[in-house]
């Protein structure tokens, strides 16, 4: 762990740059950088990276061989030609450390209806201690963090005695492309940090994600005769239901599982969108649901896509209808596998040192039901992959936000990393 007098020194001037850094948050938030929208937040990204000094790939995820790729997801209603990712490299003159990967993601889910905030969710309102807006936690405090984290050692007169990449995707909220798209453009480093918002504990494992569609079809009559059509959003709730049951299975079976036995109900599945039917006086023609559910590191995503197609399979057979008509499955964004983080690697005994050093306290872990981008790193190209950031409320719900005090020691805990594990020189 570094030693007294330089973690002193990077303090001073995470705190010296620290109202610059929520300044420098807020304008993150203040950018609805949804799915498709990233680029002008992206753009803004590049210069500030070039402002610093750092030599920046601006790129999108066209220009990379993403189809060619077994893990390359398919993309939901996206231009990959719009789609900007971004790399920032510090280079070492003479490299006597080890080289490392900082990445965060700056898409954003939607905001939903405004009105149901208590603050606008992008006016990045600051409040009793909060950062409120949409993104503020997950994840653009992780990345201001990143980012500031190397403008301390900066401050503070020294460099990496290593490479380091700070990179922001995009997709890591419906696909994991922007991850994996950095690896196919050839960056690659001894360990990656990734800080999501964990409340400064380490993401042992996480689950896997699948979405998909079903499309479902009726027979469209006036509801004065409704008992001669079909009704496609009411058949779409049939399969609902009987995916719901087929949760509850492989949650059973999730009972057994090492990782994950001690969690309730670990496998999450949820229709999260559902659209249908042309006029509220005719039964629907169609029916459409957006899906996602998820799956356990130790199971593949080819035997949980099998699962739910026989599931839908099972419910449409039984049906008078669907049995004579059946829906229709279209697997489209996530197809990510979970991820267990081994123990014992050196880079994780590096991020505890920091972590104990800075918050006077051994750093806890966590198993996570929902997906992040380590699994990139960590299983697909040998990457010791951290998820390790700050602490909020509210990922993905009105008033998301995120604690502006733990912003400042994790971004000094991320310091102490990089010193630790990439060394540091002294600036000339």
């Amino acid at each position: 762990m570094p030693d007294a007098a330089l973690l002193a020194r990077l303090s001073t001037a995470v705190d010296a740059n620290f109202e610059k850094h929520v300044a420098f948050l807020q304008d993150l938030v203040r950018f609805p950088s949804l799915r498709g929208q990233e680029a002008p937040l992206q753009d803004w990204m590049a210069r500030e990276f070039a402002g610093r000094g750092y030599a920046v790939d601006r790129y999108t995820l066209a220009d990379v061989p993403l189809p060619a790729h077994e893990k390359g997801a398919p993309m939901v209603d996206v231009d990959p030609a719009g789609s900007v990712q971004v790399v920032a490299t510090h280079r070492a003159p003479n490299p006597t450390g080890r080289s490392l990967i900082l990445q965060g993601h700056i898409d954003v889910v939607p905001e939903g209806p405004a009105d149901m905030w208590t603050y606008p969710p992008y006016a990045a309102t600051i409040r009793d201690g909060w950062l409120y807006g949409r993104g503020a936690n997950d994840m653009k405090a992780g990345v201001s963090s990143m980012v500031f984290a190397m403008d301390a050692l900066r401050s503070a007169g020294l460099a990496p005695a290593a490479d380091v990449y700070l990179q922001t995707v995009t997709e890591e909220e419906s696909t994991g492309n922007g991850a994996l798209s950095t690896l196919l453009r050839g960056y690659r480093a001894e360990a990656c940090l990734i800080p999501e918002p964990t409340g400064h504990t380490l993401t042992r494992a996480h689950t896997g994600t699948i979405w998909f569609r079903l499309r479902v079809r009726g027979v469209p009559v006036h509801v004065a005769v409704a008992q001669s059509g079909s009704n496609a959003i009411m058949s779409a709730y049939v399969l609902i239901n009987a995916l719901i049951e087929h949760t509850k299975a492989v949650n059973r079976e999730a009972a057994s599982d090492p990782l994950y036995a001690a969690i309730k109900d670990p496998i999450k599945f949820n229709p999260g969108i559902i659209r249908g039917g042309d006029w509220a006086s005719s039964t629907p023609s169609w029916c459409e649901v957006d899906c996602r559910i998820g799956l356990l590191p130790s199971t593949s995503v080819a035997d949980a896509m099998a699962g739910v197609e026989r599931a839908v399979k099972a419910a449409a057979k039984a049906d008078n209808f669907l049995a004579n008509n059946p829906p229709e499955i279209v697997w489209h964004g996530f197809q990510a596998d979970g991820f267990v983080l081994e123990e014992g690697t050196e880079a994780e005994a590096v991020l505890r040192a920091a972590h104990q050093t800075v918050h006077g306290a051994p750093m806890g872990e966590r198993r996570s039901t929902a997906v992040n981008d380590t699994r990139y790193y960590g299983r697909y190209f040998a990457t010791p992959a951290l998820c390790y950031g700050p602490k909020g409320e509210g990922n993905h719900g009105f008033d998301e936000r995120t604690s502006i005090e733990d912003l400042r020691r994790c971004t000094l805990t991320i310091a102490s990393f990089i010193a630790d594990w990439c060394g540091v020189v002294e600036r000339g």
